[in-house]
């Protein structure tokens, strides 16, 4: 199993932009773990690169992966394994996470650490996050976590995200924390165009056409870097972009010819990088 656990080094994406100084704090981490095991919450808007931050992470620093969801979690332990019946037997299963955390330099990612069945299946994972590093379980011992480890927490906060709780105080307090947010039009239109192949012009009016949604208080809808990319796929294969958004968002097609007229007449505003420096990370 800890063979399995030390193939998993994810693929890197050549084209993951992230602000300067967040590119150096995640090296700063990655320093850090050198010494000991470090915790990081990822935290921001849904689909702005949360969970392909911590791919990145890992495989810009060439360590294996090991992505668990938290939501399923009804119960403490949970991660660890579970009791099941066989030939009416009962017997341990044991889950991949003991064998993860005990992958030195092993990236865990916690997704969605906010979002699980029962706030008390989160309870293990205090000892695994605290300074002594170990947790012991009936079934399995003493569990220690090994050198290197980096654990990723992600989540997304507030009233709009169904099923989710605020993270538990002294749980959030064993974190370093991270913002991210969405990318500056310049970069955004970059991505779409590497990503997808449309042309400079479509991802130009596609990115302007998402700023606008996202700064108008009238649409509904959270328009996500991961939801843009969707749609520049679509008009790659020879959507028209007008209905790429109708059909992606369900946006009124009269609001949406309004905004198409505004960029026509060069009303809206294309946005800029402003002071914050973005890299290739």
């Amino acid at each position: 199993m800890k063979f399995e656990v030390a193939k998993m080094i994810p693929e890197k994406d050549p084209c993951f932009y992230l602000p300067k100084e967040a590119v150096g704090y995640l090296n700063s981490l990655d320093r850090l773990s050198r010494k000991h095991p470090v915790n990081a919450l990822i935290a921001g808007k849904e689909g702005c690169g949360k969970s392909s931050l911590v791919r990145q992470f890992a495989a810009r620093n060439h360590r294996s992966l090991a992505t668990f969801q938290i939501g399923i979690l009804s119960e403490p332990g949970q991660l660890f394994g579970e009791h099941r019946l066989k030939d009416g037997e009962t017997y341990y299963q044991r889950f991949l996470f003991p064998e993860a955390i005990q992958t030195p330099g092993c990236v865990i990612h916690l997704e969605e650490i906010n979002r699980p069945e029962h706030p008390k299946a989160l309870n293990m994972l205090f000892s695994v996050l605290s300074d002594d590093r170990c947790v012991w379980t009936d079934e399995l011992g003493l569990i220690k976590v090994a050198d290197g480890v980096v654990f990723f927490a992600t989540l997304n906060e507030g009233e709009e995200f169904v099923g989710t709780e605020m993270l538990d105080a002294a749980l959030r307090d064993r974190f370093y924390i991270l913002q991210v947010g969405y990318l500056p039009s310049p970069v955004e239109k970059h991505v779409l165009m590497a990503k997808t192949g449309v042309a400079e012009e479509q991802a130009l009016t596609i990115v302007n056409i998402a700023n606008m949604i996202r700064s108008n208080s009238k649409f509904s809808v959270s328009l996500s870097t991961r939801h843009v990319l969707m749609i520049a796929e679509l008009v790659a294969v020879g959507t028209s972009i007008q209905d790429a958004f109708t059909l992606s968002l369900q946006v009124n097609p009269d609001v949406l010819e309004s905004i198409l007229l505004s960029l026509h007449f060069g009303v809206a505003v294309k946005g800029e990088m402003g002071e914050v420096e973005y890299e290739l990370y």
